[in-house]
């Protein structure tokens, strides 16, 4: 990636900052609950973690409208389609944030990414994986991403012993 798409990136990041920062002057923000605040901000940080690695970002919580639930991020990295859950945390707790993707997430995540590929426009599926980005916007401290490439996939393997 050439410094002036990353300058424009980094401009980008700014701007969407700024008008965080101007929403939350004004109090719009009061009735939504502080750890729905910290995931849209998590959000917004892999966002442009992910463009900063060439990924082509096409949604941000999608949702189909008859299913529970939204996929975080939607994003095209070459020709692999990529379904991202984003998990934010403020602190190093003792699990991991990615321990959040159980199964039932994982679940209500492929339902959705199936609806998501069948309204593509498409007649066969494009190749696909499901990511998980952790994200820590720990006070005081650079922001950390731990990037969990095909994390899951389309379905549940089960081991029998």
């Amino acid at each position: 990636m050439g410094l002036l798409e990353q300058m424009r990136i980094a401009g980008e990041q700014h701007a969407l900052a700024g008008l965080n920062w101007v929403t939350r002057r004004r109090g719009r923000e009061a009735s939504i609950p502080a750890h729905l605040t910290t995931g849209v901000d998590g959000e917004d940080a892999a966002l442009f973690y992910l463009r900063r690695k060439g990924y082509i970002v096409v949604a941000r919580r999608w949702s189909s409208g008859n299913l529970p639930g939204d996929l975080d991020l939607i994003a095209w990295q070459g020709p692999m389609l990529c379904f991202i859950e984003v998990k934010t945390r403020t602190a190093h707790d003792l699990a991991p944030a990615e321990v959040a993707v159980d199964s039932h997430k994982r679940s209500i995540l492929r339902r959705l990414a199936r609806q998501y590929v069948r309204q593509l426009p498409q007649e066969i599926a494009p190749p696909s994986r499901f990511d998980v980005i952790s994200v820590y916007l720990v006070p005081g401290k650079e922001k950390e991403f731990q990037h969990f490439e095909g994390s899951f996939g389309w379905s549940e393997r089960r081991d029998y012993e």
